[in-house]
């Protein structure tokens, strides 16, 4: 049975998603994530919770790091599941979005 998304604000730019990040929850998580997300600050988001994903899960990631850049933020996505990371290889994003410490100015030279 699939687990509803969460995005809950952990401290001061830090974010925990929860549950499956896939086609039916990542509208809902992108409708939140817009009211939680603060311009031109540091966000941290924390997937360690993220129980399964596709590859629309994968998709939000890449609408964060547009959003992040178009609101002038700095973003880092930590805790990437086994799942997720397989998705980000095949679809050779690994060298685009900012994973751990892999800064978003730097994954951003190439254009998203």
């Amino acid at each position: 049975m699939s687990e509803q998304a969460t995005i809950t604000q952990q401290g001061e730019g830090l974010f925990m998603i929860g549950g499956d990040m896939n086609f039916s929850s990542v509208n809902q998580l992108l409708a939140d994530s817009r009211t939680c997300f603060s311009p031109h600050a540091d966000w941290l988001i924390d997937l360690a919770e993220v129980e399964q994903v596709d590859s629309a899960g994968v998709a939000l990631l890449v609408e964060w790091l547009r959003m992040a850049k178009s609101q002038q933020a700095s973003l880092c996505f930590r805790n990437i599941p086994v799942q997720m990371q397989a998705i980000i290889e095949v679809s050779d994003l690994d060298q685009r979005l900012p994973l751990e410490n892999t800064p978003i100015n730097s994954s951003l030279r190439g254009g998203i």
